[in-house]
């Protein structure tokens, strides 16, 4: 398998298209917004991407589930290896494609994962705490755990937050047996891109966003009967969006706060990516700015 990582506005998803059809390749998503249908345009879903000259390159993982559902990382690695097995017995390479480092890092590894039930006397307790006393409570859960799961890079919501804590909760109180689900052997590439040109892309690609109709999604997700703090759980877009919808925000303030967001959110994203360098695993990192044809060179040279 080959994965292709990176940060947001990375330009990882149409290289890894553009792989795929070099190599006769289909592509698993790691993103775990990008799931959920309907949630198009505020996930970055450019389905269009997905196309190479009059191809349609072959892509899972993407629009699998409904909006307001909460799809979790033990559903993603059943999910990931559905798609995984169905690739390679049909004789496929699969390539898996994202900025969730979370997700990758589970199946790359082979996390030993169960489905965790909730806790609503936990959430009781925790219900009214300010997203930094939760992290503060998540941060010394996985002290005593040694998890790496949950940094902060996902949890950037008061909801997304409780969640984690319970799930770190469960698994103290219910320790795992011997992992189950094998590790994937994969090449792993890093699409590396200069900070201040990753910032000017996101600042670009979130006004073309909301040009584009992004508050509409988010309105016509709210007339379909899902509650805001549904959305608001999701994070980033999901989350300042409803916000301004609902008058929390003035328009200048959601565009203002969601960009800081999305910095952040990327920042947090290549410091996950250098942490799974420390856990051992090794990235080929590959300047964003060379032509395409070069990229997928040096991937093809890497991989075969």
């Amino acid at each position: 398998m080959i994965t292709i990582l990176g940060p947001t506005a990375s330009g990882k998803t149409s290289l890894a298209v553009a792989v795929a059809r070099r190599i006769d390749g289909e592509i698993i998503s790691a993103d775990s917004r990008q799931v959920y249908q309907r949630m198009d345009i505020g996930t970055g879903k450019d389905l269009t991407e997905y196309k190479y000259e009059t191809i349609d390159v072959p892509h899972h993982l993407i629009d699998i589930c409904e909006p307001g559902t909460k799809y979790n990382l033990f559903q993603y690695q059943q999910d990931f290896f559905d798609a995984y097995n169905n690739i390679i017995g049909r004789g496929k390479v699969p390539i898996l494609c994202g900025g969730t480092g979370l997700y990758i890092e589970a199946v790359l590894k082979g996390y030993q994962l169960s489905p965790v039930p909730q806790d609503q006397e936990l959430r009781a307790r925790l219900e009214g705490k300010s997203l930094e006393e939760l992290t503060v409570m998540l941060e010394a859960l996985k002290r005593q755990s040694g998890s790496t799961m949950h940094n902060t890079t996902d949890v950037d919501s008061c909801q997304r937050a409780i969640r984690a804590i319970e799930i770190e909760t469960y698994n103290i109180e219910h320790p795992m047996p011997l992992r189950e689900l094998p590790a994937v052997p994969s090449v792993i590439i890093g699409v590396s891109i200069d900070r201040d040109l990753r910032r000017e892309r996101i600042t670009r690609r979130l006004k073309v966003r909301l040009e584009e109709g992004m508050v509409d999604e988010v309105q016509s997700l709210l007339s379909e009967g899902i509650p805001a703090e549904d959305l608001i759980y999701y994070g980033l877009e999901y989350k300042y969006l409803t916000e301004y919808i609902i008058g929390k925000l003035s328009y200048e303030e959601m565009f203002r706060q969601l960009e800081i967001a999305i910095h952040q959110f990327a920042k947090r994203q290549m410091t996950w990516f250098r942490g799974m360098e420390r856990r051992g695993f090794r990235i080929h990192w590959i300047d964003a700015m060379l032509p395409m044809e070069e990229k997928v060179e040096l991937i093809i040279n890497n991989a075969l």
